[in-house]
């Protein structure tokens, strides 16, 4: 079932590389509107995803439990500059970050996937969801990349 799921992270991601770096920057960088983020952005913030879900895959298999702060994702996005940042380097950075992550997923023992896992304030879920949700989420963001880009 990892493997699987590794397998499909990998190609998603790559899929999806290969598209945005075929974007023009500048295309990159708009904002469809007051607050929104741009695709640059969104890019960054499935960075900062890959990052904490790194460490969260890799801590849930060390102790019978997990505990682990939340994510306030504007700050984040803030904080790490992704919109001044240069969009060849995202994509690239993204798509090495999650060829790894793959590698961390595939590596996890069938005994750590029913770690129960904490994240902020949130419900208690397994780490098995946590990586199920992974690509959910990435799917979901790459949705609005390809908006963005498109538009």
């Amino acid at each position: 079932m990892l493997t699987a799921l590794a397998d499909d992270l990998v190609t998603i991601v790559d899929r999806a590389a290969d598209r945005y770096e075929q974007s023009r920057p500048a295309r990159a960088q708009g904002r469809p509107g007051e607050g929104a983020w741009s695709a640059q952005e969104i890019l960054g913030h499935l960075l900062d995803s890959v990052a904490n879900n790194h460490q969260r895959f890799i801590r849930a298999q060390q102790a019978p439990a997990l505990q682990f702060p939340g994510y306030q994702q504007d700050d984040w996005v803030r904080a790490n500059g992704y919109y001044e940042a240069s969009w060849p380097e995202l994509v690239q950075f993204w798509r090495l970050y999650n060829h790894h992550l793959a590698r961390v997923i595939r590596r996890i023992p069938a005994a750590a996937l029913e770690t129960p896992c904490q994240i902020g304030s949130g419900q208690q879920v397994t780490l098995r969801f946590l990586i199920e949700d992974y690509v959910t989420h990435l799917r979901h963001h790459l949705g609005q990349i390809d908006e963005r880009l498109a538009g």
